[in-house]
């Protein structure tokens, strides 16, 4: 039988994946977040292989080989700046998920900035100036940092906010050494909401600005 693997294929089982690579399933052990990154590393590399290659099937087994060794080294370097991360930062309340293929440290609002502001408080700078130290330990990666808001108020207000929060946390990566170039800022406001904002306690897990690590396979 004559194997078929086209990228486009393979694109669209990696976008399966993904959507199912939910950062708050937590569950995740070592072993298998390593064995999920070289996962996601095979699937995309036997796409680019069979997209580049004449011969479609030697390109998708090569590329699938090569992406699933990549992925696994990404996996590897994920969970070794996952355990430093969680050693160092003073603060429990700050989560850090690790999905496989990157890290999600979530800042909650309420020790991150004070009520409808944009300015850090000074008890966090220590834990992103932790954070600013980490990924100069890691420079392969790009970093974004995403600001989150609940609902209350005006939604173009809350996107204003959330973009400047996102701004603020930056500011302190780039003084703390991190190159400029890694960092993308966005604010998304209150569209991309953890829990409801019917509750106090949904809307608080709302309110947040997260630094996404993004390693790169090269």
């Amino acid at each position: 039988m004559t194997l078929k693997f086209t990228a486009s294929a393979a694109l669209c089982a990696l976008i399966g994946l993904s959507a199912c690579n939910d950062p708050s399933q937590l569950g995740l052990d070592n072993t298998a977040k390593t064995e999920q990154g070289a996962l996601f590393g095979g699937i995309l590399g036997a796409g680019i292989g069979a997209l580049v290659s004449d011969d479609k099937a030697k390109g998708a087994l090569i590329g699938g080989a090569l992406g699933a060794l990549g992925g696994g080294v990404v996996g590897k370097q994920l969970q070794r700046q996952e355990e430093e991360l969680r050693a160092q930062l003073a603060s429990d309340e700050i989560t850090i998920v690790n999905t496989g293929d990157r890290l999600i440290v979530s800042l909650p609002h309420d020790i991150t900035f004070d009520s409808d502001s944009s300015t850090v408080r000074s008890a966090l700078r220590f834990d992103l100036n932790t954070v600013a130290s980490n990924l100069q330990r890691y420079p392969n990666s790009t970093v974004q940092i995403i600001g989150h808001t609940d609902s209350d108020g005006e939604a173009a207000y809350n996107a204003k906010l959330s973009q400047q929060r996102a701004s603020s946390v930056s500011q302190v990566l780039s003084g703390g050494g991190v190159a400029l170039e890694r960092l993308q800022i966005s604010g998304r406001g209150e569209e991309q909401p953890l829990a409801s904002n019917l509750t106090e306690e949904g809307k608080a897990k709302n309110r947040r600005v997260e630094i996404v690590v993004i390693p790169q396979n090269s």
